[in-house]
């Protein structure tokens, strides 16, 4: 009994007053929080490097007057370029529209941002179905099964522009889409139908990858859940409505917020199928368009670009963040 007793005192010295502890969990904590510090350090400085200053340095170039503007100033003199001219080439983008004969860039903005928009949300839309039935099938048992995932996953590891000009002459008014089809469709050659061959080609191609993640999310899943659902009575579709798609959905929604944010800078794909014709020209294309012209506007609408789809990716997150949290908190409910 005194041993038993002198050991428990003993331990107790050891461990010391509860303020000592919380002492020695603090001065952990702190030389955890410098070791990740320094080995964060090297990513964070690479990425200011790559990322950071070619961003700071769009931003300083749009509020620059560009060479290829410069004119007489109100004194009559010629202005040379580099001169800051603050907020003028973003007035040029925002405020041009139908003031801007046709042919200018400036005319051509806002109907970029729509058909990026159109792109992003098409798109989108068919590679999350398309790569949740593709993700299902990979899942199940069959014999074959690794030939099929091999097969589905091909299109995503062809270069874009490899798929586009794949695209752009199966999509020749004599090429396989029409004599598939049986049809006389000049599909470059007006804006839907353009705009179709974009999308067909992007979710061609793109659809895998939804389907690898998707594909991730239902590996991870227990079999014990849909056995215990079978027992219980449930049918597949609610067996896919009640278990699979909640339990899929963290993945399926990362997924998703790539692709979205992936469509809204497409540039190659719509570059090479149809040259940014009939109404498929995004806002990359006209960036690249204007910057042989014009750099210093250039780096304005790429910066417009820049904040467009970061004030996007904002949103999502924390729209995508707040669902996964529901959902998680609804299965550990269940």
């Amino acid at each position: 009994m005194t041993a038993a007793t002198g050991q428990v005192a003993e331990q107790a010295e050891r461990a010391g007053s509860p303020r000592q502890r919380r002492r020695r969990r603090a001065r952990a904590s702190r030389g955890d929080a410098r070791l990740a510090l320094w080995l964060i350090l090297p990513t964070v400085a690479l990425l200011a490097a790559v990322i950071g200053y070619p961003v700071i340095y769009a931003v300083v170039q749009s509020l620059k007057l560009d060479k290829a503007d410069a004119g007489l100033d109100a004194t009559g003199f010629f202005q040379s370029g580099g001169k800051y001219v603050g907020s003028k080439y973003y007035s040029y983008w925002f405020n041009c529209g139908s003031k801007c004969p046709n042919g200018t860039t400036g005319h051509e903005f806002w109907p970029a941002v729509s058909t990026t928009v159109i792109f992003t949300v098409i798109t989108v839309i068919f590679e999350v179905v398309l790569g949740t039935v593709m993700a299902l099938v990979m899942h199940r048992a069959f014999r074959g099964r690794s030939l099929v995932r091999a097969a589905i996953l091909v299109p995503w590891a062809i270069p874009t522009a490899v798929t586009a000009l794949m695209w752009k002459y199966m999509f020749q008014p004599h090429g396989v889409i029409n004599a598939v089809l049986g049809t006389h469709i000049i599909w470059t050659g007006s804006e839907w139908p353009a705009r179709w061959a974009v999308i067909i080609a992007d979710v061609w191609k793109t659809t895998p990858f939804i389907a690898l993640l998707v594909l991730a999310g239902l590996q991870v899943i227990p079999d014990e859940l849909y056995e215990s659902a079978k027992v219980d009575g449930a049918s597949a579709w609610q067996r896919f409505f009640s278990l699979t798609l909640p339990l899929v959905k963290p993945a399926l929604l990362v997924a998703a917020l790539f692709r979205i944010l992936d469509v809204l800078r497409i540039y190659d794909l719509p570059a090479i199928l149809t040259g940014g014709a009939n109404n498929t020209t995004t806002l990359s294309i006209l960036a690249v368009d204007e910057l042989r012209s014009s750099p210093n506007s250039a780096a304005a609408l790429s910066t417009i670009t820049f904040v467009f789809i970061f004030v996007v990716a904002f949103i999502l997150v924390r729209i995508f963040s707040v669902n996964v949290v529901q959902t998680q908190a609804r299965t550990v409910k269940a």
